[in-house]
């Protein structure tokens, strides 16, 4: 009897999966099987990039001489520690009774990669490969998604942009993190007083790492600038509120280069100054100038996805990712 295989990305998401298939499914070792079906997963990524000494020992070496590295062909390789997962999954990919595969790493560019690259080493041949693209882990989402799973044909284009960002990512990381290592690693050991002094370089750390050095020199540069609002207290037919001046189109003051900002003065003294004009007699009439109603339907929020409750409890209650998904399995069992 043929059977549909289903690869995840994680396995908290591979339990999702056989959950919603509904199928008796047996636990075993790196996959999960039924007399239908069966579910296994990757851990992040299984297959990587190869370093240089792969090419040539002589690689190992870094010098000037041998940069820069630009293979004409890439090389990859199983992450050795993760070695006995991929062992699994590549036996699965290229089992006999495994009719139709179902790609079901995360979707997008990155989820992607990492499967093209499980069954580019495991030399899988043979198999019809669908692609299941979802946006959440819900019941209905997934077998929503497993239904309208399109060909995997449909996204090389897809898979050709991950292996380019990936080669591009390990070109500059290779060369770069070398030949700044060489010319000023010295210097940088030297200066932390360390045995080592590497440089790393990244088409996105080195970015971030530049993002966040200018916003520090920011902070340290910052100097408070004080400015003035004015601000009062009116009544309008019995009842009490407070306002704030604010300078807007047509006003004397608009755009003013006495002004800090549209609601605030640079000097004390030009915000005074506008509270004697507004107190002086006689003070005019106050009027409402628009007042707009309105009614709106909302419909209730939807129950939370995975991505969004591990959103939240980040922002709110400063709990990592993982942690939410292991406390949001055990409240599930």
């Amino acid at each position: 009897m043929s059977k549909n295989l289903f690869i995840a990305e994680k396995p908290s998401v591979a339990k999702e999966f056989a959950n919603a298939l509904k199928y008796k499914m047996r636990s075993m070792d790196g996959y999960m099987e039924s007399e239908e079906a069966i579910v296994t997963w990757c851990v992040g990524h299984l297959v990587t990039m190869s370093y240089p000494d792969a090419y040539d020992e002589r690689l190992k070496r870094w010098s000037f001489d041998t940069i820069p590295f630009i293979p004409q062909e890439f090389k990859y390789e199983v992450i050795g520690s993760v070695k006995k997962q991929y062992t699994i999954v590549s036996s699965l990919l290229n089992r006999p009774d495994v009719e139709t595969i179902y790609v079901c790493t995360d979707s997008g560019r990155e989820g992607e990669y990492i499967y093209r690259l499980v069954e580019q080493m495991a030399g899988v041949q043979g198999k019809k490969r669908k692609r299941v693209w979802i946006d959440s882990q819900t019941e209905e989402e997934i077998l929503r998604g497993i239904k309208e799973a399109k060909d995997l044909g449909e996204y090389d284009a897809l898979s050709d942009a991950a292996y380019l960002r990936a080669k591009e990512d390990y070109l500059m990381g290779i060369n770069f993190s070398r030949v700044l290592t060489l010319k000023y690693g010295n210097s940088v050991k030297d200066y932390l007083k360390r045995d080592k002094g590497v440089i790393s370089v990244g088409r996105v750390m080195t970015c971030v790492l530049g993002m966040i050095v200018n916003r520090e020199r920011e902070i340290r540069s910052f100097v408070k600038t004080p400015f003035y609002r004015v601000m009062g207290n009116f009544k309008l037919q019995d009842k009490a509120f407070s306002g704030e001046w604010k300078a807007v189109e047509g006003s004397k003051y608009y755009a003013s280069p006495m002004l800090y900002k549209e609601n605030g003065f640079k000097e004390r003294g030009g915000a005074e100054k506008l509270v004697e004009e507004l107190t002086a007699e006689p003070v005019g009439v106050a009027f409402v100038e628009s007042n707009e109603h309105k009614k709106e339907n909302k419909n209730p929020p939807l129950l939370y996805n995975l991505a969004e409750l591990q959103n939240d409890c980040s922002k709110y209650f400063k709990i990592s990712p993982d942690e939410t998904l292991r406390i949001r399995l055990e409240l599930n069992e």
